[in-house]
Parts: C-alpha cells; sequence; structure tokens
C-alpha cells in the first residue's frame, strides 16, 4: 500500500526567473509519460498525495515533478500576492522548463483548476488528466457566491477577507485580486475543448468542493473518455492510505490506457 515517506525522496532544486519568483520543486527522472502533481490552496508540495505519488513513481521508474506555486511552501512571493493567472504561469513555467515529452498532470482541489489551464495551454503534451476534488471556478462558485453581503463588501472596499479554515491554524487570505482574477479564467460555463483521457476522485463528505462539481466537469469536457469515481465516506483531503493507494492505482490504469 503506497504511503508517504517520512522524508522528502528527491533533492530540493529551484527554478530560477528574472520576470517572475523562483519556484522551489522536486524532480524525479525516469520513463514516460512523467506525472506532474499540482497542488491545492495554499497547500504546498510536501503534503501525503504528492510525496506518495512520488514514491510510487519512483518505484515504477516514472518521472514526475512536484513544485510549490509563488507564495505557497519552499517558493518565492507572497501568498497574497497570488492569483489563479499568476498560479497558472507558474505551472506552465515549471511544465515548460521541468518536463519533456507527454505528461499526465494530477491536479488537486484547485491544483485540478490549474492542471485544465495548463492542459488547454499545452494540449500536444498532455496524455492524461487526473483530479483529486479538482476545484475549477472556486473562487466563484464556492468563495464569492457563498459570501455573506457583508463580506463581499469588506473584499471589495479593503480588497482583503480572512476566511478561517479548518486545515490550518491561520485564516485564508482571500484578496479582491484573487476574485477578479478568478472570473478570467471561468471554465465551468462553457464546453472544455480537451480530448485526452480524465479520471476524477471526488469525496462523496467532502465539504469543500461539492461531489456534483466532478459531473460539472465530466460534462463540460470535450473528451468522451473521462471516469469518475466517487468516494462514499471520503472527505476533501483524500490523504488516508486507502485513498493514497486509490489514487496510485487510478495513475497506473490511466497509465496503462495510455501505453498498452
Amino acid at each position: 500500500m503506497p504511503m508517504a515517506p517520512d522524508a522528502p525522496l528527491s533533492p530540493l532544486r529551484t527554478l530560477a526567473r528574472d520576470d517572475a519568483p523562483a519556484i522551489a520543486y522536486h524532480k524525479l527522472d525516469g520513463k514516460g509519460p512523467g506525472v506532474v502533481f499540482l497542488g491545492g490552496f495554499m497547500s504546498d508540495m510536501t503534503g501525503s498525495k504528492a510525496l506518495a505519488l512520488e514514491e510510487h513513481c519512483r518505484k515504477t521508474g516514472r518521472a514526475f515533478l512536484r513544485f510549490d506555486y509563488r507564495g505557497h511552501g519552499e517558493s518565492e512571493g507572497r501568498f497574497e500576492d497570488g492569483t489563479i493567472g499568476l498560479w497558472a504561469e507558474d505551472a506552465l513555467a515549471a511544465f515548460d522548463d521541468l518536463t519533456k515529452g507527454p505528461q499526465v498532470l494530477v491536479g488537486s482541489s484547485m491544483g485540478g483548476w490549474i492542471m485544465l489551464l495548463t492542459a488547454l495551454a499545452r494540449p500536444e503534451r498532455i496524455a492524461g488528466l487526473l483530479g483529486i476534488a479538482a476545484a475549477p471556478d472556486f473562487t466563484e462558485d464556492l468563495m464569492w457566491e457563498a459570501f455573506d453581503e457583508s463580506i463581499r463588501e469588506q473584499i471589495l472596499r479593503e480588497g482583503l477577507y480572512h476566511q478561517p479554515s479548518e486545515y490550518d491554524d491561520s485564516p485564508y487570505p482571500i484578496t479582491r485580486a484573487l476574485i477578479e482574477d478568478g472570473r478570467e479564467h471561468l471554465l465551468l460555463r462553457n464546453r472544455i475543448p480537451l480530448t485526452c483521457p480524465v479520471r476524477l476522485l471526488q469525496g462523496v463528505e467532502d465539504l469543500d468542493v461539492p461531489w456534483r462539481t466532478a459531473t460539472r466537469i465530466s460534462e463540460q469536457l470535450q473528451s468522451e473518455d473521462v471516469e469518475i469515481t466517487l468516494v462514499k465516506a471520503g472527505d476533501h483531503r483524500l490523504s488516508e492510505p486507502q485513498d493514497l493507494q486509490r489514487l496510485c492505482a487510478t495513475l497506473d490504469r490511466l497509465i496503462e490506457t495510455l501505453v498498452g
């Protein structure tokens, strides 16, 4: 059963950029298609899913990349200065500079949105997609639409609202820039022109991303090869040992369909 190791499996490296904050990353060389992990909102590349995937790719000899967006984890920059568009730029920079050939993108929560944006930017290099509680459009559908009028007014007036989080002792800073930029990258209002195989893992007990979001993604994707796995007792993180085992098994089955 795949488990997250106690320490990183590959050395920490940095992708320097002249016009943007440096990106911290861990990378394994190996066979293709490679695997790229895209983390969630205020998460980082040391989470259990990222580490379990790296361990699994190491054992199977597959190339793997995990990294932190600007303002996350070990990367440069302030979280408050980030937006969906800027984090998508970070992902594309890492994808272009640190990977070669076909790739399978694995996106967790917000990373599922970044995963789709990256695939739309580089469709010719995307072999497949695997979303874990994928949350495209969350700044609009799961934040702005859920905020009451007083919170909306505070964001518009002050440019910042600190949202309590059950995952962290510190609240999440929600900026006006995050909300307004998110509207420039909404995907679920229109057809998503991606034709690669897609697998979506979603907990029914997820209190952050409703399980119906997975069906909305499936409906909007152009691809006919889309499978949704609903985990009845699954929460948002899907990080229990059985969840990590399911994640790695789903990745293996997806890659089998790609390489035969």
